[in-house]
């Protein structure tokens, strides 16, 4: 707790606070003060619209300077995982809804693909939710995982194909459209992966990522019940922040793709609430984080924490990014 009040942390954390702590102060409290009609009650709520930004700001902070732990073999977790977990993610964002509606899925696809033609590549589809969504010839699920593949096909959405997304075993320039949901923050080697989308391309093809994000600082306030939820549920896990084998895709992805040669035509930011009613809701929360190397005990000890705090009109935040990218016409 004292590395976020001294230091470099505090140093980075208090303009933070100070910005967003007057903005929600005057926003909720300046008719209530200018009026004279200040209580002690709304003095503790100036002072939460301070604290919980700095708070938010610091662990931020210090989750991107954590140090790093012992090597993992991301790869090996990630197919073990996928396998003993076939369609989690989907379980997860397939209830998880914005201010507007919209689930993740629905709002990855609305735009950059209602009007795509051609081949649409999946990769690392998983239970392959988008089938759904795009319901037209040319779409092919890719997936290294026979277990998430298998649950793709019960539901029928077909074609699929099991291959690795770093070994495309595709054509080149054959593919229109490249869809990468939930999965370029884990792939790994990630530039081997985005030099395969970049070949398999046609000049002009597009990609549509969707990778996790972080809460903002303005947002912090109108998700402050689920943000202090996760945030017990780290403590919990003795973990500052869900660990990932590539932290650039869910940081600087735009940065990440302009290294491989694409054009970035939009960057937008949106965060879903999904509803945590009880245990079962809880639990697939917790099963639904990449946790290499923590204990079972912590896990649980997180699974009963979050089961205590769930109940219905309970929503944790899930803030996540989508990046639309082309290739130059004249790439060659």
């Amino acid at each position: 707790m004292l590395l976020v009040v001294r230091g470099r942390t505090a140093r980075k954390a208090l303009p933070v606070a100070a910005v967003v702590g007057t903005v929600l102060s005057l926003v909720n409290q300046g008719s209530v003060i200018a009026g004279g009609g200040a209580t002690y009650g709304t003095w503790v709520r100036v002072a939460v619209n301070y604290l919980v930004p700095f708070l938010v700001a610091s662990t931020g902070y210090l989750s991107g300077r954590r140090v790093r732990g012992p090597a993992v073999d991301w790869p090996g977790y990630v197919a073990d995982y996928h396998e003993r977990r076939s369609g989690i993610t989907e379980q997860i964002l397939g209830q998880a809804i914005s201010q507007r509606g919209e689930t993740p899925y629905a709002w990855l696809v609305d735009l950059p693909l209602q009007d795509a033609s051609g081949r649409i590549l999946d990769i690392a589809c998983g239970s392959a939710p988008t089938r759904e969504l795009l319901r037209r010839p040319g779409w092919l699920g890719l997936d290294a995982s026979m277990g998430e593949l298998a649950a793709a096909s019960a539901g029928g959405r077909v074609p699929l194909l099991c291959a690795r997304a770093d070994v495309l075993p595709l054509p080149d320039a054959t593919v229109d459209v490249v869809c990468a949901a939930m999965c370029l923050q884990v792939l790994t080697p990630v530039d081997s992966v985005l030099a395969e989308v970049r070949r398999v391309l046609r000049p002009g093809g597009t990609l549509v990522a969707l990778v996790p994000s972080r809460v903002s600082p303005l947002e912090v306030w109108h998700h402050r019940s689920g943000i202090v939820a996760w945030v017990r549920v780290m403590r919990a896990l003795r973990v500052r922040s869900e660990p990932w084998p590539n932290p650039r895709a869910r940081d600087d992805l735009p940065g990440l793709l302009r290294g491989q040669g694409f054009l970035i035509d939009s960057d937008r930011r949106c965060v879903f609430r999904r509803e945590t009613v009880g245990a079962t809701d809880a639990e697939l929360m917790i099963d639904g984080l990449y946790l290499p190397g923590v204990e079972s005990e912590a896990i649980a000890r997180a699974k009963g924490l979050l089961a205590g705090w769930a109940r219905p009109g309970r929503f944790l935040p899930l803030p996540l990014r989508r990046v639309v990218a082309h290739l130059p016409h004249d790439r060659h």
